[in-house]
């Protein structure tokens, strides 16, 4: 019988090692925070400024990378199946295979060990490790994985050029940019969230990012209907009875009704002046609003808060007519949630599970929450902010209380009706319908 190769063993198992390194550093490299690596390096970590450097160009390093794990995985492979497989065989024969069996039985029963621990140990747990070290990680292998690159420079060159003449003669022309969709961010995102490398409340504020820059500020504004305000005119007991029932610090203006917004007052500068016992003149105490149009996306309406006067834009349709208001909060509230702090006492939340599972929803409620809660999609051609937005745009009318519609799994029932103002949903999961019975 032949001795068992334990030499040739050892050379097979470092060749898995290597390529746990190898994958290893890759993933420290590319997914270590770039501050911490700044902050090492601007202590003196030539470390650190290596790593930085090999994760500014991801294409040569990523490409090294591969090509070491490919040789690794290529040279494992064919030098375990011909030094181990026979010696294997020979051993499975004194176990009870019969011989004419033994040479392909042991090829193949190395084959598969080999794989299954260049899965375990060269990929899978090397790259857990480097999620929970990376920054580490990367210090140490930043220096080797270097040299490594500088060696294979011309083979990722040559493989490169190789790649670039194939494409060309398929007729497909290279391109210099990766153009990601939102959709793509998202499943990212979801992703990074699913392996740990984010947490549950940071997905929810990148999507929330990516979602404000498509959603117009209409979806976003405080509707007119509920905005507070104040009369250009009002006397010194109306404006402190404004100031004691609403919890904002800003608010507009106007002459006669919300429709002609003059400005917007500082409550704050208002108190002062009524604590001093001095004239209040709102006239003279309110700044400029800012106008935009209510079609303007979430982006643009930040940058336009930041630039305006005060805090707070008047959201106009194309007609000129009020929208609504929009400030900061709003956007803020867009991608994070509602804060419990501005819920006022005594008034109910815009979703409430009951005890059969139904919800009871606000007209109110975010159309963007609602299709959250229920896992629902709306068309590409969506005009709509609300819950009870979505309602309209599929009735095609004003519904009258107990006219209900079944959408995506849903049943949409309108409860409750505040003038022409659909105030309260009933929203229940249907049932699976069963297949009908055969025979």
């Amino acid at each position: 019988m032949t001795p068992f190769p334990w030499t040739d063993l050892l050379i097979i198992a470092g060749l898995i090692v290597l390529n746990g390194v190898f994958a290893m550093s890759e993933l420290a490299i590319v997914s270590a925070r770039t501050s911490k690596l700044r902050a090492a390096a601007n202590q003196g970590s030539s470390a650190a400024s290596t790593a930085i450097s090999l994760a500014a160009d991801p294409g040569k390093f990523l490409s090294t990378v591969q090509i070491g794990i490919t040789l690794v995985g290529i040279i494992a492979g064919a030098y375990s199946g011909s030094s181990l497989g026979g010696p294997v065989g020979e051993r499975m024969v004194l176990l009870g295979l019969p011989a004419e069996y033994a040479a392909e039985t042991g090829f193949a029963v190395v084959i598969v060990l080999t794989t299954y621990f260049s899965l375990v140990i060269g990929e899978l747990v090397p790259k857990q490790i480097a999620l929970r070290a990376a920054v580490p990680i990367a210090l140490v292998m930043a220096r080797p994985m270097a040299i490594i690159a500088k060696v294979a420079a011309p083979l990722v060159w040559l493989l490169d050029k190789s790649s670039a003449l194939l494409m060309r003669l398929m007729g497909i022309r290279p391109s210099g940019q990766s153009n990601v969709t939102a959709e793509e961010l998202h499943m990212i995102f979801a992703e990074a969230t699913r392996s740990g490398v984010i947490e549950a409340e940071q997905h929810q504020i990148l999507a929330g990012v990516v979602r404000l820059a498509e959603r117009p500020v209409r979806e976003l504004m405080t509707p007119r209907t509920e905005i507070d305000w104040i009369d250009v005119d009002a006397d010194r007991a109306e404006i402190a009875r404004v100031i004691e029932e609403t919890p904002h610090s800003l608010l507009p203006v106007a002459e006669g009704s919300p429709d002609k917004v003059l400005g917007v007052v500082k409550l704050r500068e208002v108190l002062a002046l009524m604590v001093e016992g001095k004239r209040v003149d709102l006239r003279l105490l309110m700044k400029r609003a800012e106008v935009i149009p209510d079609q303007l996306d979430a982006m643009d309406a930040l940058r336009a808060l930041q630039q305006a006067e005060i805090a707070m834009a008047m959201v106009h349709d194309e007609y000129g007519h009020l929208d609504g208001i929009v400030t900061p909060v709003d956007l803020l509230t867009a991608l994070v949630g509602d804060f419990a702090s501005d819920q006022d006492q005594g008034v109910r939340p815009q979703v409430i599970e009951r005890e059969d599972g139904s919800l009871l929803v606000s007209g109110a409620l975010s159309a963007d929450v609602l299709a959250d809660r229920l896992a629902i999609e709306y068309g590409p051609d969506r005009d709509f902010a609300t819950a009870a937005g979505f309602v309209l745009s599929v009735l095609k009318k004003l519904p009258g209380e107990g006219e209900a519609f079944e959408e995506q799994g849903w049943r949409f029932e309108v409860i409750d009706l505040d003038g022409r103002k659909i105030d309260k949903l009933l929203v229940t999961k249907l049932e699976p319908k069963a297949p009908p019975a055969e025979g």
